[in-house]
C-alpha cells in the first residue's frame, strides 16, 4: 500500500467516525428534546388539573372543560406512552363525568376513555398488567401484588377509573362482577398509601361497599369504616366524604339522624386556601340539595 492510499484509509476512518459521532449527538440531542417535551406536558396536565381543581366556579369549569378534555387527548396521541400524561388524562375525564355530565350516555362514553387511559398508563408500568380485565381473580390478585409504594398514585387512579366505570353501569351485571378486582386494586392502593389523596382511597372503598344493599352482598359497615378513615385522615376536611358518606351510606341505611348531622357538618367546613376548592363547592351544593329533599326521602 502506497502512502497515497494509506492517506485515504486514516480519511475514511476519520470521515466516518466524524460521521458517527455527529449521528450519535443529533440522536442524543433529540432525546433530550423528546424528554423536555413530555416533561412540559406533564406539568401542563398538573397545572391544568390544579387550576381547575382550585377554581371556585363551577358553571365556568363546567362550560371550559371539554375544550380541554380534547386538548389533553391530543397530547397523550402526540406520546401515547408518557405515564403521567395519561393518569392526568384519566383523571380529568373521569372528574369531568362524575361531577358534571347527567346524561347516562355521555357518562359512560367518558368513564371509559377515563378507564382506557388508566389501563394503558399501568400496562406501561408493569406490562403483565396489560390484559388485567380478561384475566381470572387469583391470576389479578398475583399481578397487583408486584407495585410498589411510587406507583400508588397510578394504580389509585386505575382503581378509581375503573369504580367509576362500573358505578356508570351498575345496571350491567357484567360490570358489577368487575367490582372485585376494583376492590382489589384501591385495597392495594390502601396498603402502599392510605393516606393519598387525603384520604379519598378510603372513600373509594366507602363508596364500592355501599354500591349494593346488604341483601345483595353490600357492605354498609365496612363502607362506614372506611368513610370514617377519609375523615380521620383530611381531619374531617374531606367534604366529598362527608357527603358520600350521607348520600351511600346513611341513606342506604335510612339513618336521618346521621345523614343530617353529616351534611351540616360539611356546610359548616372553612374550605379558605383548600387546594380542592371546586370539588368543595360542588359538595357544598349537592349537601344543600340532598338536605332540602331529605324529608321525602326519609
Amino acid at each position: 500500500m502506497n502512502f497515497e492510499d494509506k492517506k485515504m484509509q486514516v480519511f475514511r476512518v476519520f470521515y466516518m467516525l466524524v460521521r458517527y459521532s455527529l449521528i450519535t449527538v443529533l440522536l442524543l440531542s433529540l432525546t433530550a428534546c423528546g424528554s423536555l417535551i413530555s416533561s412540559a406536558k406533564k406539568e401542563f396536565a398538573e397545572d391544568l388539573s390544579a387550576t381547575i381543581l382550585s377554581h371556585d366556579e363551577p358553571e365556568t369549569v363546567k362550560q371550559a372543560i371539554p375544550t380541554y378534555l380534547i386538548l389533553v387527548s391530543s397530547l397523550i396521541r402526540g406520546d401515547q406512552e408518557n405515564v403521567d400524561l395519561l393518569v392526568s388524562g384519566s383523571r380529568l375525564y373521569s372528574s369531568y363525568a362524575s361531577v358534571f355530565v347527567k346524561e347516562k350516555e355521555r357518562k359512560i362514553i367518558l368513564a371509559k376513555r377515563a378507564f382506557e387511559y388508566a389501563e394503558r398508563a399501568v400496562c406501561l408500568r408493569m406490562p403483565k398488567s396489560c390484559t388485567a380485565k380478561t384475566m381470572s381473580y387469583h391470576a389479578f390478585e398475583q399481578v397487583i401484588k408486584d407495585f410498589k409504594k411510587e406507583d400508588a398514585s397510578i394504580l389509585f387512579a386505575y382503581g378509581a377509573a375503573w369504580t367509576g366505570l362500573i358505578q356508570v353501569n351498575r345496571a350491567d351485571w357484567n360490570a358489577v362482577a368487575e367490582l372485585p378486582k376494583a376492590k382489589a386494586i384501591i385495597t392495594k392502593v390502601l396498603e402502599l398509601d392510605e393516606a393519598i389523596s387525603n384520604g379519598d382511597a378510603h372513600l373509594y372503598m366507602g363508596v364500592m361497599e355501599s354500591l349494593l344493599p346488604p341483601a345483595m352482598g353490600g357492605k354498609p359497615e365496612l363502607a362506614k369504616k372506611h368513610f370514617e378513615r377519609a375523615l380521620e385522615i383530611s381531619e374531617r376536611k374531606n367534604l366529598m366524604a362527608l357527603l358520600m358518606y350521607a348520600e351511600k351510606y346513611a341513606r342506604l341505611l335510612f339513618d336521618r339522624e346521621l345523614h343530617d348531622s353529616l351534611l351540616n357538618e360539611l356546610l359548616a367546613v372553612d374550605t379558605k386556601g383548600s387546594e380542592t376548592l371546586l370539588i368543595d363547592t360542588i359538595a357544598r351544593i349537592k349537601a344543600k340539595e340532598l338536605l332540602a329533599d331529605a324529608e321525602d326521602y326519609f
